[in-house]
């Protein structure tokens, strides 16, 4: 039996009939990756200018960006922003799915849809609303300012995450432990918070990664000294044509894979699979 007469699914749909679909997609991941296939080897170029394919190869705008003092300040920052966010957001979108999720509330599907709100809004008019906050509370080019504004951002995804995968989770057994004495935060603990764990690791990964790839709202509410590292690769470009930008591009690319296929890995192993 080849390839393409075998069943694609329990509908008993083939391959071949499916081939169609097939291509659809292969197009689609094309042309989402195709700008990050190019970028990476242009960051390779000697050229002053960003060209593809590059005419001559050279780390030059690596050994450029890691001794740049402003190009570092701003990768701290970044990278110290993430890590924030990550400790705020995950805990907090941890909490509201569980609460969401054990509550008998009549409106708990609306309070869902508020919560996820930050995600239907264009961003351009939650970093307006946050900057005229911000400059009446003086926290404007602050780091604790941006790592609230880039939470607000975040917890929509860990509670989607995190609610996701609380529907799979048979809440009896977290009653049986509270049965047995276990105060309900006890036996969230041991009992539920283990199996979720891979959701949870998603959720502070996503969490990271959504801070540390955010550049709308950081162009309103950071700058100085703790601007970003997404804000100085917009102005730059902006100002100027650098090919600095393109070896940026290329690590921030390498970290956020390495830390999407560090999580499916770790999920993985726990499951045993």
């Amino acid at each position: 039996m080849s390839w393409f007469s075998k069943a694609a699914s329990e509908t008993q749909i083939t391959h071949g009939s499916r081939v169609w679909l097939y291509i659809l997609a292969g197009l689609v991941m094309v042309f989402l990756v195709a700008p990050t296939v190019i970028v990476i080897p242009m960051s390779f170029s000697e050229s002053q200018y960003l060209e593809f394919p590059p005419r001559t190869w050279s780390v030059r705008w690596y050994e450029h960006y890691f001794a740049s003092s402003e190009w570092m300040a701003a990768t701290r920052t970044s990278v110290l922003v993430a890590f924030f966010t990550m400790l705020v957001a995950t805990p907090l979108g941890v909490m509201a799915a569980y609460g969401l999720f054990v509550s008998n509330l009549r409106f708990a599907h609306l309070i869902f849809l508020l919560l996820i709100s930050p995600m239907m809004v264009p961003v351009v008019l939650i970093a307006i609303g946050v900057f005229y906050v911000y400059a009446k509370l003086k926290m404007v080019h602050t780091v604790g300012g941006l790592v609230l504004a880039h939470s607000m951002l975040a917890i929509p995804l860990v509670l989607i995450v995190v609610s996701s995968a609380l529907k799979s989770y048979d809440m009896n057994q977290e009653m049986v432990a509270r049965s047995l004495g276990a105060s309900r935060l006890r036996a969230f603990m041991v009992i539920t918070l283990p199996q979720i764990r891979f959701a949870l690791i998603t959720s502070a990964l996503l969490s990271f990664i959504t801070s540390f790839d955010e550049v709308i709202v950081a162009l309103f509410v950071s700058g100085g000294d703790n601007a970003t590292l997404t804000r100085s690769m917009f102005i730059t470009l902006r100002d100027q044509i650098d090919p600095t930008i393109a070896s940026i591009s290329t690590i921030m690319v390498l970290v956020s894979t390495s830390l999407l296929v560090m999580a499916q890995m770790f999920g993985q192993n726990k499951d045993g699979t």
